[in-house]
């Protein structure tokens, strides 16, 4: 299963709005012959992928999947019944497909003779590779990222507004590597009027990256003259996050990274609809400037939003920490 979940993680970004799958085909011997992921949309899913690989040694093996086999007839065949054809006779998957159109395939697998088991792994799955085409699949909105990164006393600019540079190198070529998996990035005109970002995804020598995600900018106001953003942004004239999500929903956008100021962070946290936040915090105190977010609807202590720390390890010199709102 970690050999499916890497398959997945390689895919990762290119799929949306399918899941990004991982599989890989055992023989009847337990060895791996196959490995497939999930190819951009209308293109074979990981467990044809796999099972093309894996030829005719996978008759009598097994297949383990990150999300359950689909059962349904989209724009490619069911992969239950890929697996049913070629023969396997053992399926593991991590976790249930939400996707009331696609679930299913455990129950297709079974009544073919193919014994099946779930939940292997699942929590590694269901917070990695799989975390945001999951929460699209129950929701119908992207899954959102705040990203941002701040000083040690939280502040995300000096009192001068200058904030090039906060985190280190190490931090800012992840992040980079990160946009490239991602469908979107989000920020409000008024980053574009003071930052003038271009939102790419760039290499550690400063060239983009084979894929990029889709620029967002939200706001009423006009983007400057001559912003990098002005003519390859999709710009939002709305102050409302639904609206941001469902504009991007329509657009086959599954996840979002949010990277605008403290207004923009402080709407999306009042609105509920901040799922995940990745912190870059680094040992340096500023005194004064910014805070990382403005008005998140809390008004006193009690209504402080309270998040659960997934993961917290060095980036570099700084502090990355993965949390997630409780629920």
């Amino acid at each position: 299963m970690a050999l499916a979940i890497a398959e997945s993680e390689r895919v990762r970004g290119t799929t949306s709005p399918n899941p990004p799958v991982g599989c890989v085909v055992l023989d009847e011997n337990g060895e791996a012959v196959g490995f497939g992921g999930t190819q951009p949309v209308g293109g074979p899913h990981a467990e044809v992928m796999a099972l093309k690989e894996a030829g005719t040694k996978a008759q009598g093996g097994t297949a383990v999947v990150t999300l359950e086999p689909c059962a349904h007839y989209g724009r490619t065949p069911p992969c239950a019944e890929a697996l049913v054809e070629a023969g396997i006779k053992h399926v593991i998957h991590a976790v249930s497909d939400p996707n009331p159109r696609a679930s299913g395939g455990a129950d297709l697998l079974e009544r073919a003779g193919i014994t099946v088991e779930s939940g292997l792994l699942a929590q590694e799955v269901s917070r990695g590779p799989l975390r945001a085409w999951l929460h699209y699949a129950r929701t119908g909105r992207p899954h959102v990222t705040w990203k941002y990164a701040a000083s040690l006393d939280g502040r995300i600019a000096a009192q001068d507004g200058t904030s090039r540079w906060i985190s280190s190198e190490v931090s800012r070529e992840e992040v980079h590597a990160l946009r490239a998996k991602l469908d979107a990035i989000v920020v409000g005109t008024n980053t574009v009027r003071l930052d003038d970002p271009a939102l790419t995804a760039r290499d550690a020598a400063g060239m983009p990256l084979a894929r990029q995600p889709l620029p967002v900018v939200v706001g009423m106001s006009d983007l400057p003259v001559g912003a990098k953003l002005q003519h390859t942004a999709l710009h939002l004239r709305t102050h409302e996050p639904d609206v941001v999500l469902g504009a991007l929903a329509e657009q086959g956008v599954v996840d979002v990274l949010l990277e605008g100021g403290p207004t923009l962070a402080g709407a999306f946290w009042r609105a509920g609809r901040v799922d995940r936040v990745l912190a870059y915090v680094a040992p340096a105190l500023l005194g004064a400037g910014p805070a990382a977010v403005l008005d998140a609807g809390v008004s006193t202590i009690t209504d402080a939003v309270r998040l659960t720390v997934e993961e917290f390890t060095m980036s570099g010199p700084d502090l990355r920490i993965s949390a997630v709102p409780q629920t």
